[in-house]
């Protein structure tokens, strides 16, 4: 015979599990059933480190010239988007940003729109081609960082008599949608009017520590400065060479808003950095996550102690909160890498967080 106090147990385990039940049934959780999933010790990232090899993608562009027609918007852009693979298919080359390649080619024009989210550009190759931003027409060179601003109309051509362009595009998409806050709009012509001087956003503002007196300070807004020359950014990389580094990075600059300082859109950071001969970088991690575009050089750079090789015009995303080292396998040329990054929106919010390796080291 059981007695009461063996029985009573089994009768309230009993009760928790219909308890449970009939919570879940009216979309209601016990907390304390979840609550490994609501309060990790530390992020539990779904991304993956992953590289797109340079030959690939520029054969799918080179096939996607030959066989998507981009006239009267038959198709929006002739463009391929870069997706994580711990994504399981969502759209994203992390949880916040989205990256990836298009080509244009002689002549062609691309439909003017405008969306709320945030984005940019950054020119691989070619010459001749240009974009519009509220009225004012940016010519395109290699090296060069274009922004387009959320809400801001723009749109992009190729000259009659220029190259075939390629360009990185990366936008803050994931994020705006988790937030169902995205909005587009096409322009009712095919391109938007020049309103405005060519490059007046460069003649304005190209050089950051000096701006018009008339013009006020304004907080929390995107760069007013649209393009960032790539001549100045080389030469600054090479100026801050010779003077100072940083141990996990090497030789890195932000590009800033010449207003505040700070990023140059509110959800997206852009960095620029050399990888100096023969440099194996201490190891680190943080809150952030990250997609790199190689401009230069090769080397390969170390994810949670697993080494990925990467090569000039490849792609690499790095998860947030992933151990990484960076190490230029060249003992005589440098490496560059540009990338965007989601700082802006974890700085804001409290949550950029960063860890250096103290053990080894330093070194995964």
């Amino acid at each position: 015979m059981i007695s009461p106090g063996t029985q009573a147990p089994t009768d309230t385990a009993d009760r928790q599990r219909a308890l449970e039940r009939k919570a879940r049934e009216n979309s209601i959780t016990p907390f304390w059933t979840v609550v490994d999933q609501a309060h990790p010790t530390e992020p539990l990232s779904k991304l993956v480190p992953y590289v797109w090899r340079w030959p690939l993608l520029r054969e799918l562009l080179d096939e996607a010239c030959a066989v998507v027609d981009t006239s009267d918007g038959k198709a929006e852009r002739r463009a391929f988007s870069l997706l994580n693979p711990g994504l399981g298919g969502r759209y994203g080359t992390t949880h916040t940003l989205i990256s990836g390649v298009q080509k244009t080619m002689a002549g062609e024009k691309a439909s003017a729109h405008r969306h709320t989210p945030d984005a940019l550009r950054f020119i691989i190759e070619g010459h001749g081609a240009y974009t519009v931003v509220e009225g004012e027409k940016i010519p395109l060179r290699p090296g060069d960082l274009v922004l387009t601003p959320s809400w801001r109309l723009h749109d992009h051509g190729n000259e009659p008599d220029s190259q075939m362009v390629t360009w990185m595009d990366a936008l803050d998409v994931p994020l705006v949608n988790l937030l169902d806050a995205s909005f587009f709009e096409q322009f009712p012509g095919r391109a938007q009017a020049l309103t405005k001087a060519p490059e007046e956003s460069y003649h304005r503002y190209g050089v950051g520590h000096l701006r018009p007196s008339w013009e006020g300070v304004p907080d929390g807004l995107p760069s007013p400065l649209l393009v960032f020359r790539w001549e100045q950014t080389e030469e600054a990389l090479r100026r801050l060479a010779q003077v100072d580094a940083d141990p996990f990075d090497d030789v890195a600059l932000q590009y800033v808003n010449p207003f505040t300082g700070g990023a140059v859109l509110p959800t997206i950071d852009c960095w620029i950095q050399m990888l100096r001969p023969g440099m194996h970088t201490r190891a680190h991690r943080h809150t952030a996550s990250s997609v790199f575009h190689v401009v230069r050089g090769r080397g390969y750079v170390v994810v949670n102690g697993e080494r990925y090789d990467w090569a000039e015009r490849d792609f690499v995303v790095l998860p947030n909160w992933a151990w990484h080292e960076w190490v230029n396998l060249s003992d005589s040329e440098e490496a560059i890498l540009f990338s965007v990054q989601d700082r802006p929106v974890l700085r804001a919010l409290g949550l950029l967080r960063e860890q250096a390796l103290e053990t080894n080291d330093g070194h995964q």
